[in-house]
């Protein structure tokens, strides 16, 4: 199973990425973490972003903006299946931030749309759905909001749906 679980973490509006997560799975295995803090448009947050999820203009002063590091994004997810938790508010993320720095979204070659945690697990009747209450479900630490722990423990998630759906059809 190979696959990539990205989350995304956003200073102001969905046009706004501040933070990026990714967990590239091969072969059934994270083989891969990669976490990017970027700075957002003038580096702006709103105090409700901040509130949850800890970042503020001083974390993100020095770090590159997004046109930097669209590059690696672009590597690792380009032409992949891309899993998010929540995938329409990482996917709208993403394509909001693309459109508003003139990038084509359409060059990345993704399905649509993404695997989505959370609604496989609310299809199967699992409740609450929200990551971190899947995550204390399962055991998967997580640091809430962190967009390398959100991406790893989305891409546990998914995993784990998939061992479980593959044993029961035994």
């Amino acid at each position: 199973m190979d696959f990539v679980a990205i989350d995304f973490e956003t200073a102001i509006g969905q046009d706004s990425i501040c933070a990026v997560g990714i967990a590239t799975v091969e072969g059934g295995e994270i083989v891969e973490e990669w976490h990017r803090l970027i700075k957002p448009p003038g580096n702006a947050y709103s105090w409700r972003t901040t509130q949850v999820h800890g970042l503020t203009s001083t974390d993100t002063a020095g770090a590159p903006e997004f046109p930097e590091v669209y590059p690696e994004i672009k590597k690792r997810i380009m032409g992949r299946k891309v899993v998010a938790h929540n995938e329409a508010f990482d996917r709208n993320a993403l394509r909001k931030t693309m459109l508003s720095h003139s990038l084509d979204y359409g060059e990345l070659l993704l399905p649509e749309p993404w695997e989505c945690t959370m609604r496989l697990y609310r299809q199967k009747g699992v409740r609450p759905c929200d990551l971190a209450s899947l995550s204390g479900r399962f055991s998967i630490e997580l640091n809430h909001h962190e967009a390398m722990s959100d991406a790893r423990a989305c891409a546990k998630l998914y995993l784990k749906f998939h061992a479980e759906r593959g044993a029961s059809r035994i």
